[in-house]
């Protein structure tokens, strides 16, 4: 079989792989192929009827965000929190109110949702972008790599590697990549691997009318945070959270039944009242989790200097939010690090 070559091949078009294409791009380099397993661009910035089930929010100190969402032209907007929000910290009492200071700025949403950034990447270089490709094997020759995939062979001078280190770990590399680094790909916990979120539209902000913020928070509960995910424009009111992970092991219905009740017993019977109700548990994403999912409630470690490093003959890079320096795990280390593995790769 003949392999097409290319000057770069990026693996995955999350919001890693999609910055490092756009970032080579820019510097002319527009012999790119991007490919990817799911038969959608964006990994893990997933939405559907208007709900961010993935990467929501950004600070304001995650310059890389701004700085693209400039450059593209998109807008952002500070997630609402006026009003009264809920914590329920015991099933034994009675659930806690409190307001946020008006004063200190909330988390940044995007104008658009989080897929406008994947929209805006994904356009400049949509013609480069093969989906539904799995990456089988990447063996090493002299001069280039060669990339298996279940729709043929790809050859490249060049490949970076943007899909979660431990979902990287089912690719065969030949030879065999450094045993501290296969050890590195495997013990790195995958951002959002293990969580479930709600999204719950309406035809009014029945919250906002009570003066609620639309935060509920609490461990105990069947929903561990809730927020307003009302758009920017109003165009559509919302209710979306983290589902707690003690619900996984019911029924959709039994699960769904006890979120509505939880919502109804903090927000109001208008909480049943709902346009669209929608999951999504990353778990059962092949493309993201694995058998032996882990929970991890405290922030995982991520960045590992290995992943800044070169590999097979300094022509395979690593990219991705879980091997950034900066602010892994989050969409600002996502950015930074396809920067990084595009310079890598033009400068190596």
């Amino acid at each position: 079989m003949k392999a097409s070559f290319s000057e770069y091949l990026i693996v995955g078009s999350g919001l890693s792989g999609l910055t490092a294409a756009h970032t080579l791009q820019k510097a002319g380099e527009t012999d790119v192929v991007v490919l990817e397993s799911r038969d959608r661009v964006g990994g893990r910035i997933f939405a559907s009827n208007g709900i961010d089930f993935g990467a929501t929010w950004f600070q304001t100190h995650h310059l890389q965000v701004l700085d693209l969402l400039n450059e593209l032209g998109i807008g952002k907007f500070h997630q609402y929190t006026k009003g009264k929000s809920v914590l329920v910290y015991s099933t034994m009492a009675p659930e806690h109110y409190f307001e946020n200071d008006p004063d200190t700025p909330s988390a940044y949403r995007i104008v658009g949702g989080s897929m406008a950034l994947v929209k805006g990447l994904s356009e400049t270089v949509e013609e480069q972008i093969l989906l539904n490709t799995k990456v089988i094997a990447i063996r090493q020759t002299e001069s280039f790599l060669v990339v298996e995939t279940d729709q043929g062979l790809f050859t490249a001078k060049k490949v970076i590697m943007t899909i979660p280190p431990k979902i990287a770990t089912r690719i065969n590399f030949e030879p065999e990549l450094p045993e501290k680094v296969s050890l590195a790909m495997d013990g790195t916990h995958t951002w959002m691997s293990n969580a479930m979120k709600v999204g719950i539209t309406y035809s009014t902000p029945f919250w906002k009318d009570k003066n609620f913020s639309g935060t509920l928070i609490g461990q105990v509960g069947a929903v561990t945070e809730l927020y307003d995910h009302t758009d920017f424009d109003n165009g559509q009111y919302a209710l979306m959270g983290f589902i707690n992970e003690g619900l996984r092991e019911y029924s959709d219905e039994e699960r769904k039944a006890r979120i509505l009740a939880y919502l109804t017993k903090y927000l109001g019977e208008a909480a049943m009242e709902y346009h669209t109700y929608e999951e999504k548990d990353w778990s059962q994403d092949w493309h993201t989790s694995c058998e032996a999912i882990k929970s991890i409630y405290m922030s995982p470690s991520y960045g590992n200097p290995l992943f800044q490093e070169a590999y097979m003959n300094n022509m395979l890079v690593f990219s991705g939010a879980e091997t950034s320096a900066v602010y892994g795990g989050y969409m600002d280390g996502a950015i930074a690090s396809g920067i990084r593995a595009a310079k890598q790769v033009m400068e190596g």
